[in-house]
C-alpha cells in the first residue's frame, strides 16, 4: 500500500507561503520560535471510488484547522500513502481524486511540503524520478532513504531528520495481517542503508536527532514490535542518543519511551482505527505511555513542535480534542 508519487500539495484557502526542498539547515516557513510539523501514517484511502474514507477526510480537515491555528512547516507522511496497491503516476485516477478533493494528509493545506517515507504492501512498487512539478504536486522523495536538516527559529538549535525505508531494511509484509517482515528482498541494499544510517547518526551533532520510517520499533498493537528493527535500529537509537523515532503501520496512536529516554511516536490513524493491544506483553514494561484506538473515532495525528529547549508531541483527534501531550529534551552535546 504505497505510492510511486511522492509528494502531495493540496489546495485550500490557506494563504501559506510555498516551501521548497529543504537544503542543509534550512530555515522553516514559520515566523515563530519553533519548528512545527504534523506526523501521519496509513492515510491511504481505499482502492475503489470515491477512494477516500470518512475517517481520512475528517482527519485531513482537522489537520487543516490545526495548521491554521498553530502553523506547520511541513507534513511528515509515514507510509501507506495509497491503499491498496499504490498509484502509477500523476494521471492515475487515485492521485487526481486526491488532488481535486483535498483529502489525505495535507488536505486543506496549501503549498506545504510533504516529506515522505515508503510503506508496506503493494509488492514491487517503485519510485518514479520523472514526475513533473506542478502547483499541486511537488516531489520530496529523493531516495528510499535521505536526510534533512533544519534550523530552529530564534535559537542556535538544529534538527536532523533521517528518513529511512523500513521495507528495504526488513522486507515487505501484509498491512492487514499481523505478520512480521521476513527478510529484505535485497540484502546488499539493506546493509547499505543501515551503514548509511549508522554514519549519519554517528556524525550528527544536532540538538535533536529524529529518525522516521514506516514499521514501528515498539508497538503493543496488531503488528507488534518489528523484530528486525528491534535488532538493528534500536541499538543505533540508543548508541547515538536519538531524540525520537516516528512511524506508522499500526492503525492507532501510541507513544512509547524507553529507559534511555528515546521517544517512539506511532501515528497510524489517518484512515483506519484498530483497537488492538495484541502485543502488549511483547513490549518492555513501562514503555507504553499512551494508546488511543477508539473504534468510533474519526482518526487523528501527531503534532510536533521543536524549540530551543524541547520537542513536544501532541496527539490530536479528528474532532480537535487534544488526547495526550509529552516532551523530549534537547540533546546534550556529545
Amino acid at each position: 500500500a504505497d505510492t510511486r508519487v511522492v509528494l502531495r500539495i493540496q489546495e485550500s484557502g490557506l494563504p501559506a507561503p510555498c516551501s521548497t526542498l529543504p537544503t542543509p539547515y534550512a530555515s522553516p516557513l514559520s515566523t515563530g520560535s519553533s519548528l512545527r510539523f504534523i506526523a501521519l501514517g496509513d492515510w491511504g484511502g481505499v482502492s475503489n471510488p470515491p477512494f477516500h474514507t470518512p475517517r481520512e477526510v475528517a482527519t485531513a480537515k482537522e489537520m487543516g484547522r490545526t495548521v491554521a491555528a498553530l502553523g506547520a512547516d511541513f507534513i511528515l507522511s509515514l507510509g501507506d500513502n495509497f491503499y491498496y496497491n499504490g498509484v502509477q503516476d500523476v494521471n492515475d485516477k487515485r492521485f487526481q481524486d486526491a488532488a481535486a478533493s483535498g483529502v489525505g494528509q495535507g488536505g486543506c493545506l496549501r503549498a506545504h511540503n510533504t516529506l515522505v517515507v515508503r510503506g508496506a504492501g503493494g509488492g514491487g512498487v517503485q519510485i518514479s524520478s520523472s514526475l513533473p512539478s506542478t502547483p499541486l504536486f511537488r516531489r520530496n522523495f529523493p531516495n528510499y532513504h535521505y536526510s534533512l536538516k533544519f534550523k530552529v527559529p530564534k535559537s542556535n538549535a538544529t534538527v536532523a531528520l533521517l528518513m529511512i525505508d523500513t521495507v528495504t531494511l526488513c522486507g515487505n509484509s501484509d498491512d492487514f495481517q499481523s505478520q512480521q517482515p521476513q527478510q529484505p528482498r535485497d540484502v546488499g541494499l539493506a546493509r547499505s542503508q543501515l551503514a548509511w544510517l549508522r554514519k549519519q547518526m554517528a556524525a550528527s551533532r544536532d540538538d535533536y536527532l529524529l529518525v522516521a520510517g514506516h514499521y514501528p520499533v515498539w508497538s503493543v498493537a496488531e503488528h507488534g514490535p518489528t523484530h528486525c528493527l528491534v535488532k538493528y535500529l534500536q541499538p543505533l537509537l540508543l548508541k547515538y542518543k536519538a531524540t525520537a523515532y516516528l512511524c506508522g503501520h499500526d492503525h492507532n496512536l501510541q507513544y512509547l519511551q524507553d529507559k534511555a529516554g528515546v521517544g517512539y511516536v506511532l501515528s497510524g490513524a489517518g484512515n483506519f482505527m484498530e483497537n488492538s493491544r495484541k502485543h502488549f506483553h511483547q513490549v518492555p514494561a513501562g514503555f507504553l505511555r499512551f494508546f488511543y484506538a477508539a473504534p468510533a473515532s474519526l482518526g487523528g495525528f501527531a503534532y510536533v513542535e521543536i524549540d530551543g529547549k524541547e520537542m513536544s508531541v501532541t496527539y490530536i483527534e479528528a474532532s480537535g480534542k487534544s488526547l495526550y501531550k509529552t516532551s523530549l529534551p534537547r540533546r546534550s552535546h556529545l
